[in-house]
């Protein structure tokens, strides 16, 4: 394979091309040195293999064309890849914005390799006995390559022989083609498809033989059609195999291979007609159809193990002309079968196969009408009788799972799912339903009666372990049997779905009437075969969700609602819509507090955190949210808005912010591995967004300033989320905290609340818990006078062990950590700015730094030498973290000379007065007076 120019260069090289805007000019020169040397040495070949956007930045580097290439790296960075296309032709690449720019026709031209094509299955259903296909399919930076059916097409083609069948395609809208493509220039919504295979045309590809045929859509394009198979869907009906039996025996597997969308004709000469335990032995029945040789053994492998019976004649064929099969048996010992069977919740699968005497095996393909079974065989184990998506036998033997066998809804829009599980194994169990990717758990009540179980799902107001019932939020859910005290989730048994049922999905249905807003839609549906899952559909309409999208919003109706006058509303923001929490909620009280005529609009993002039912609620991102920001008059955040954000005449943006620095921000990450040039170099603006920026302290005001680029006014007037330790009634606040958790009397309260790691990622990008404290030891030693409530990062998604058993309380959905801050008697973190608020408490803290090193000198940075000014012992061990909590009275005496110098140096203003002068500042000079009755 041909190496490319940027294989030839180092690292460092190409990081100055992809911060090319903020190099210096040594950088700048080396980069074209290089670039020229490599094209002198090895040719223009070395271009070829990159992308086209690519091939455009290095010739301009090689040519010293800097003006150009900021303009180029610029653009990139907003849309990644993506450029327009010239010419019918001749095709050749167009960068928007930049129409003008001169490049050689070389650089430009476009060949097919350069123009890939996407063409993705959706939905698969039956019409009566008609098959149909729906998906999308375009060539990338083609949206509209037709507006004719012209030229579209659709083809089964034969794996082997090449064969071809036309299909009659139909042209869809498909808004889902332009979100998934994930960029913002071009619109994909007109490349949906839907292609029909009638029932005369799957009985000719049955009576055409066994075979396999593929699924191509092709469409016109610069220089002729461009076709490619069309491919699985990741999850759903859709996403599985499914099996058709047609009146001549044929068998039509509506499926994928290696990802390939197709139909399989399989005419098998053998199949599994029954399957069944009689008297502690598995009885397998199968027939063979007339005219064929019977195999003469079937085998049951899985690993090492092997069990083969021989097939025994049943009766002999009756000659009759509609008796199609002669009958087999073949018997297996259930004690052999399971002889080693694994502990808990693994599961065993075993492959079934027919043997012939010349030793070839043939699937196990199972007869129309086969029915699974579920055999129990020892205490929580049972063997299942199962089959796969190409409707095949496969045996297992696994834990008793809880099997669903019917699905409705209430004309309230709850869920009822019901099954069958055995009433030894459901007794001390609880359902659990798990999010997918994000880990958030819900307890879900479950109704137990003789074997059988039902679940009600209201999915706008599902109960938490500990806080109160919130909307699932968008993403699949999975439910589970749990032991009631299982320490984790380790030995979970997930709920599937019996086979015979899932015909039935995808279930979609419409939940309970929201209160300001229409129902929401959400789908049962299904993954690897009978795993059912709960999806709620996403927060943003269709014309609101995607990267096009988003950009069409800010560019067209933001820019539009700009132009109305301003309305009378404060909107806010606190983590991008994550929470109702710290400053902005302390300034939303202080304006109800003193009756300010406004309107209040809260931000809510995807994971539906509550949020003030007083308020206005709008999603992240949605068209009511730009308008909400385009003429709300006041608008309070935490948080960066977007670098495409610009305040308009007459509007207040206050910046709260959300930490005292410990840790390096902004500017002075620079030459760490969390730096990023680009990002550095667009903060001036930023911060132009905001008429001042909430400072806590003078170690804040000083970083910041620096650090952010901050050219405009800073209120050092305190956090207002750290008045709440200087209320008058923070008393009877807390008691109300303790009584919303359910907190037990007595018993000390550990608050534990870690930042992240950045290099502790799952493989969908999400931050891990990284957890180092021995939840059961700690337990042990503490739990009958201690609590411990976990306070996730709010970026960190993971299962928190013994949640739920007594001791460990997940408090990362309650929506401030101000208020459990009240109840805490001590704290535990680590290098969180959640150490500079506590400390307003004058109550001990705790420093799990076990990585602290590693942290401060590699990952991250520190601010200051956290080793001789934190007001509290740095702990590295789980063992040292539960000795200090029992000898907190020493750690206070020890340390109490660090923490009160910590106070002056780090919580000074500390009146309680924070927010009436941050709302103070935001009302002056405005048309609502700021009538304050703080300092």
């Amino acid at each position: 394979m041909a190496q490319s120019l940027a294989d030839l260069t180092s690292a460092g090289v190409q990081r100055i091309l992809r911060f090319f805007p903020e190099s210096s000019q040594a950088e700048r020169e080396e980069l074209r040195a290089t670039a020229r040397r490599l094209l002198d040495t090895h040719g223009e070949k070395v271009l070829t293999p990159l992308r086209p956007v690519e091939r455009v930045l290095w010739y301009l580097a090689s040519e010293g064309r800097a003006e150009d290439l900021v303009e180029v790296v610029r653009g990139q960075r907003r849309d990644p890849g993506v450029f327009l296309v010239a010419g019918a032709r001749r095709p050749r690449l167009v960068l928007p914005g930049l129409r003008s720019l001169e490049l050689p026709d070389r650089i430009t031209a476009l060949e097919r390799p350069d123009l890939k094509m996407t063409a993705q299955l959706t939905s698969v259903e039956w019409r009566g006995d008609d098959l149909v296909w729906g998906g999308y399919a375009f060539v990338a930076n083609l949206p509209r390559p037709s507006g004719r059916m012209i030229g579209r097409f659709a083809v089964l083609e034969h794996a082997d022989t090449g064969e071809r069948i036309k299909l009659r395609l139909r042209r869809t809208k498909n808004e889902e083609a332009t979100a998934a493509s994930g960029q913002a220039l071009h619109c994909y919504d007109r490349t949906g498809f839907e292609v029909a295979v009638p029932a005369r045309r799957l009985r000719e590809l049955a009576g055409r033989g066994a075979g396999q045929w593929f699924l191509s859509v092709g469409i016109p394009g610069p220089g002729g059609a461009y076709e490619t198979r069309v491919r699985q869907r990741e999850v759903g009906t859709a996403g599985h195999n499914q099996v058709r039996h047609l009146a001549d025996g044929s068998r039509l597997v509506v499926g994928f291979t290696k990802d390939a969308v197709g139909i399989t004709v399989q005419q098998p000469p053998v199949e599994v007609e029954s399957c069944t335990v009689v008297d502690g032995e598995l009885v397998l029945v199968a027939r063979v159809r007339s005219g064929h040789k019977a195999p003469t053994t079937v085998s049951v492998v899985e690993g090492e193990t092997r069990l083969d019976s021989p097939l025994t004649a049943l009766s002999a064929p009756s000659g009759s002309a509609d008796d199609a099969f002669r009958r087999y048996r073949a018997v297996f010992s259930l004690d052999r079968l399971t002889a080693d069977d694994p502990p808990g919740i693994k599961t065993r699968q075993f492959k079934v196969t027919f043997r012939g005497a010349e030793g070839r095996g043939q699937a196990a393909h199972l007869a129309e009408g086969f029915t699974t079974g579920r055999h129990r065989f020892a205490a929580g184990r049972e063997l299942a009788v199962h089959r796969d998506g190409p409707g095949r036998l496969v045996l297992a033997t696994r834990a008793v799972r809880a099997v669903v066998d019917a699905m409705t809804v209430t004309d309230a829009g709850e869920l009822v799912l019901t099954g069958a599980y055995p009433r030894e194994e459901a007794a001390g169990k609880k359902v659990v339903l798990r999010h997918g990717t994000r880990f958030e758990e819900k307890e879900l009540p479950v109704e137990m009666a003789d074997g059988r179980f039902t679940v009600r799902i209201d999915p706008e107001a599902a109960p938490q372990v500990h806080g109160p019932a919130l909307p699932l939020c968008p993403g699949r859910w999975y439910l589970f049997f749990r032991d009631v005290d299982a320490w984790d989730k380790s030995e979970d048994v997930p709920v599937t779905l019996r086979p015979e049922q899932v015909g039935e999905l995808p279930l979609r249905f419409n939940g309970p009437q929201r209160a300001g807003g229409q129902p929401r839609a959400f789908t049962v549906d299904r993954r690897n075969f009978d795993r059912i899952f709960i999806e709620p559909e996403r927060l943003l309409a269709p014309d609101e969700h995607g990267t096009y999208r988003q950009r069409i919003l800010r560019e067209a109706h933001f820019h539009k609602q700009r132009k109305l006058p301003l309305r009378d509303a404060v909107l806010y923001l606190s983590f991008g819509g994550k929470q109702f929490s710290d400053s902005p909620r302390f300034v939303y009280d202080e304006l109800v507090r003193r009756g300010v005529a406004v309107e209040h609009i809260w931000t809510q993002d995807e994971g539906l955190p509550e949020m003030p039912a007083e308020a206005r609620v709008v999603g992240w991102g949605s068209r009511a949210w730009y308008e909400a920001l385009a003429r709300s008059r006041y608008v309070v955040v935490n948080t960066p808005v977007g670098d495409w954000f610009v305040t308009r005449p007459g509007q207040k943006v206050v910046q709260t912010w959300h930490g005292t620095p410990l840790k390096k921000v902004g500017k002075d990450l620079l030459g760490s591995p969390q730096s990023s040039p680009a990002y550095i170099a667009g903060l001036p603006h930023s911060y132009r967004q905001f008429d001042f920026v909430v400072s806590p302290n003078a170690h804040t005001t000083e970083i910041m300033r620096r650090a952010y680029s901050i050219e405009g006014e800073m209120l050092e007037s305190g956090y207002p989320r750290n008045d709440i330790f200087h209320a008058a009634d923070r008393d009877i606040r807390a008691a109300r905290v303790r009584e919303q958790l359910g907190l037990p009397e007595g018993k000390k309260v550990v608050l534990y609340a870690p930042t992240w790691r950045e290099d502790q990622r799952h493989a969908s990008k999400l931050y891990k818990l990284d957890l180092r404290i021995d939840l059961a030891a700690a337990q042990a030693e503490l739990g009958h006078d201690h609590v411990l409530l976990f306070r996730k990062h709010s970026s960190v998604h993971g299962n928190v062990p013994g949640a739920g058993q007594g001791f460990v309380w997940d408090v990362t959905r309650y929506p401030d950590i101000a208020d459990l801050y009240l109840v805490a008697d001590v704290l535990i973190t680590d290098y969180s700015s959640a150490l500079f608020d506590f400390a307003h408490s004058d109550k001990p803290m705790l420093f799990f730094t076990y990585d602290l090193e590693h942290y401060r000198d590699t990952l991250r940075g520190l601010y200051f030498d956290f080793t001789t000014r934190a007001p509290g012992p740095l702990l590295e061990t789980s063992e040292e973290l539960v000795k200090a909590l029992r000898g907190l009275d020493a750690v206070e005496a020890e340390y109490r000379d660090k923490y009160t110098r910590f106070k002056k140096d780090f919580c000074e203003p500390r009146d309680g007065q924070a927010t009436a002068r941050v709302v103070d500042r935001m009302l002056a000079g405005g048309p609502h007076p700021p009538a304050s009755t703080g300092g």
